[in-house]
């Protein structure tokens, strides 16, 4: 049996950004009204506490494996990214783990460039790669395979949460698949499939080439497909277009949501329990659970 920890969307921030001129003009604008004046900073009030709690919280899970699927940060500044992989205790905690970024990691087209997720989180971006690209790369965890695809790409109009993985990734992975041996598949993005209602994200928030991603990973024997962004966790046994389930881990530390996932394989079954944080003991208890195949 293998058991993984995933959680995504922990909105760290740090109390002093690194504002640069340009910022003003780029989406960080947004990000720096939505978070400063239409409440998410309110919303992740507590998110520090809750990442110092989930810390705690994981060794005495019997964890393999920890999934983190994207959006570490606000605003993408590297003092964010530091403090989160600080938090995160990334390359120091005893558990591995495996790390993608999320449109705020890349909030901007000079986040995206700059490569702090990476350094930050390279611990967590060891694996198997085609032709020493950083993207995709593939981790095994005992008999499974989890399978990393950024979708980030650093966007320019203040209204785009878009993302998108690109025909040079979409190769790579086609080929990295077709390489690894035998085992389930998990693949770990930012964006999801679908809603929880099964409709395709609007053009602005999700996937611009989802149909092509889903091409390569049924084509590749993905099994499932774990991701976050959307902020209240879901999971569907067969999102449309797809082969294999999907699960939502939510955002871990915004209030009255704050919650990971914990997946118990067993062979082709996957047992989730969902942990989620009570503010009152400020520890992380048992709440819903439920099961999947993994079979295609």
């Amino acid at each position: 049996m293998i058991r993984l920890a995933h959680f995504s969307d922990i909105h760290l921030t740090s109390p002093t950004l690194e504002w640069q001129f340009g910022d003003w003009f780029s989406k960080r604008l947004t990000s720096w009204m939505n978070h400063r004046l239409f409440g998410r900073a309110r919303r992740f009030s507590r998110a520090h506490e809750i990442i110092a709690r989930l810390i705690e919280d994981l060794p005495t899970r019997e964890i393999d494996h920890i999934v983190f699927s994207g959006d570490a940060t606000t605003m993408g500044f590297e003092s964010e990214v530091r403090i989160a992989a600080e938090a995160l205790r990334v390359g120091d905690l005893s558990i591995p783990g495996l790390a993608i970024p999320g449109n705020h990691d890349y909030c901007t087209q000079t986040a995206a460039a700059s490569g702090h997720f990476e350094r930050y989180f390279a611990p967590w971006q060891q694996g198997r790669r085609v032709d020493d690209h950083r993207y995709p790369f593939a981790q095994p965890v005992g008999p499974l395979w989890l399978i990393a695809v950024n979708a980030a790409t650093g966007n320019r109009w203040p209204w785009d949460a878009g993302g998108a993985v690109g025909s040079a990734q979409l190769d790579r992975l086609r080929r990295l698949l077709a390489a690894l041996e035998p085992g389930p598949r998990i693949l770990v993005t930012h964006y999801p499939v679908c809603l929880a209602t099964g409709c395709r994200e609007p053009a602005h928030h999700g996937l611009r080439d989802l149909d092509a991603l889903l091409d390569v990973a049924n084509g590749g024997g993905v099994n499932l497909w774990l991701h976050g962004h959307r902020h209240s966790p879901y999971f569907l046994e067969a999102p449309p277009g797809a082969t294999f389930a999907a699960i939502c881990a939510g955002a871990a530390t915004q209030n009255d949501l704050w919650s990971y996932g914990e997946y118990t394989i067993d062979g082709n079954t996957l047992s989730a329990l969902r942990r989620v944080y009570d503010p009152i003991q400020q520890h992380f208890r048992d709440a819903e659970t439920f099961r999947l195949a993994l079979t295609r």
